[in-house]
């Protein structure tokens, strides 16, 4: 059903794949021979420098680089800044997917692309529950994106305006960030 979706990133997210590569569903990525680990279609990280990172905060002000639309024609933009999971950035892309199928059939297959601008590369922990305080920091259990204000989530070209418009109020319930859809001009 996906194998004619393709998926492109941005500069920033080119910098942090050279790190660690990642496989598609129906295609592993040719810029090198490490391959990332896919758990049911979620793209992750393979190695991280550390196993465990601090919470840190969320830039509050608007950062200049990826606030624009750089490769399609319309995009859903955060409000402001927070923190994305790794499952909540792969549901708003079905949602989208979805949208385009059940609206455009054969046609999104030719020519609709989606661009995913985040990456969750930092890796979030949680203690079992019961578990009395102290111990250490727990282990692992998912991956999140910082997102600041303004930031471009998702791009999307190849399709008509209304049908983008939909699919990008269909991704923004997915997301636990207030949205916007902006156009390119």
């Amino acid at each position: 059903m996906e194998k004619h979706l393709v998926m492109y990133l941005t500069r920033k997210s080119i910098m942090l794949l050279r790190k660690y590569l990642l496989v598609t569903e129906f295609q592993v990525s040719k810029r090198g021979s490490h391959i990332v680990k896919k758990r049911r279609d979620v793209l992750y990280p393979k190695r991280t420098k550390y196993s465990k990172y601090r919470k840190g905060r969320c830039s509050r002000g608007c950062k200049p680089d990826g606030t624009q639309l750089g490769f399609g024609r319309y995009g859903i933009k955060s409000c402001r800044a927070g923190r994305l999971s790794y499952r909540a950035i792969e549901a708003a892309r079905r949602a989208i997917i979805g949208q385009f199928y059940r609206a455009m059939s054969g046609q999104f297959r030719r020519n609709g692309k989606i661009w995913v601008r985040v990456f969750a590369d930092l890796p979030i922990t949680g203690k079992p529950t019961e578990v009395r305080m102290g111990r250490g920091k727990g282990n692992p259990t998912g991956w999140i994106a910082r997102v600041s204000t303004g930031q471009i989530l998702f791009e999307m070209d190849g399709v008509s305006f209304s049908n983008a418009r939909q699919a990008a109020t269909l991704a923004a319930h997915k997301l636990c960030l207030s949205t916007k859809f902006v156009v390119w001009s």
